[in-house]
């Protein structure tokens, strides 16, 4: 249960960095890509970002279904479940309001979709940093 544990906190930590990264520089970089190669940039954004996030996302759900089932001790029930509910908002907010939007981009620089996708970002960042104070709670809660 220590290395599932591990294995959650380094996703989830991972995953927090990725985000803010998107959000602060990548993300806001679309809009000078230009509109002649946009539609090519963007098809090879999303075969390559997801070769990033796809392991890390997967690690990090599978890991936190596991803790939610074989919670080890020091760590409370609420915590674990709170954390799993952070991560469904996120992958619902990834598949239902930013996939939508990077497909609409695939067409072409598009600006409202692209501040669209700028600012529903913000919820999926909000809650990877939220989700990495908790598990770090979690954590320390595991080594008492």
């Amino acid at each position: 249960m220590d290395f599932v544990l591990l294995a959650h906190v380094g996703a989830t930590l991972f995953m927090t960095g990725v985000i803010w990264f998107v959000q602060l520089v990548h993300y806001p970089l679309f809009a000078g890509v230009g509109a002649a190669g946009f539609s090519a940039y963007a098809a090879e954004h999303g075969r390559r970002t997801t070769w990033v996030v796809m392991p890390a996302m997967t690690v990090e759900l599978g890991t936190g279904v596991a803790l939610a089932l074989w919670r080890p001790d020091g760590i409370g029930a609420a915590p674990v479940w709170f954390g799993l509910g952070m991560l469904g908002a996120i992958w619902l907010s990834t598949m239902l309001v930013q996939v939508p939007r990077h497909r609409v981009l695939g067409g072409g620089f598009d600006d409202a979709a692209w501040r669209w996708l700028v600012r529903t970002n913000w919820l999926r960042t909000a809650a990877w940093t939220a989700r990495a104070i908790l598990v770090l709670a979690m954590a320390a809660g595991a080594t008492r």
